[in-house]
């Protein structure tokens, strides 16, 4: 069941989508890349995140720009890079072979984290948005007015991180924001059609269509806030 606030307020963004769950191999790959520093991964793990973005090909708009979730100064220090814009420049790079008349544009800078947060990892729900609440700022709005945005992060979890960024992305002009994250944690949601969003095993068509095969369930959760009124 979902929690009164996610009922009342509808999310700011059209549709999230993700590759798999956040368990197993996927969750030691994600690790391995954020805490060990293992950048060999990161190849693998983006082409899995485009498979994860062309779920919105056909629906999508045709032009995007696309905006990592960024880290606070702070933390970027601490790691020498965000796993995020990472991941984003593997997966555009793959979606450029298997989609190249889709127009999408890297905007690293565009979304800056203007204060530090906490981890949300052990956080409950009503902490994490506490935690990011007004934690994001757009660096020059000048561009972004009428321009529709794809959000990328890693994990997408109760998606207080994506609510905020989304926010501030459409309070500076952004005309609509998309997410997609490599894995999902927690309970999923079609909030289409009020049921649990399904969870399918993804087929390997690796050899037909030159993708990674998933290594575990490929998983499709949907959060819009143009066809329903929760999150």
């Amino acid at each position: 069941m979902l929690c009164r606030a996610c009922r009342m307020a509808p999310p700011p963004f059209v549709r999230a989508v993700a590759y798999g769950p956040y368990q197993g191999r996927m969750k030691a790959a994600i690790h391995a890349l954020k805490y060990d520093r293992l950048h060999s991964v990161a190849r693998n793990l983006g082409r899995m995140l485009a498979i994860a973005i062309a779920k919105l090909a056909r629906e999508a708009p045709s032009e995007m720009l696309v905006v990592p979730v960024p880290l606070h100064r702070s933390k970027y220090a601490e790691r020498g890079f965000n796993q995020s814009r990472s991941l984003a420049v593997h997966a555009l790079a793959a979606l450029r072979k298997t989609h190249p008349d889709w127009r999408l544009t890297l905007a690293s800078t565009m979304l800056l984290r203007q204060r530090p947060t906490e981890s949300q990892a052990g956080l409950t729900r009503r902490q994490r948005r506490l935690n990011v609440h007004g934690a994001f700022l757009v660096s020059d709005p000048a561009p972004l007015p009428r321009k529709h945005v794809l959000l990328i992060d890693d994990i997408f979890t109760t998606g207080a991180t994506a609510r905020a960024a989304a926010q501030a992305l459409v309070q500076a002009g952004a005309a609509s924001v998309w997410v997609a994250t490599l894995a999902r944690a927690g309970s999923v949601y079609n909030l289409r059609s009020g049921s649990s969003a399904r969870m399918d095993g993804a087929e390997d068509n690796s050899q037909e269509t030159g993708e990674v095969p998933a290594m575990i369930l490929q998983e499709e959760f949907i959060h819009s806030s143009q066809d329903h009124s929760s999150f």
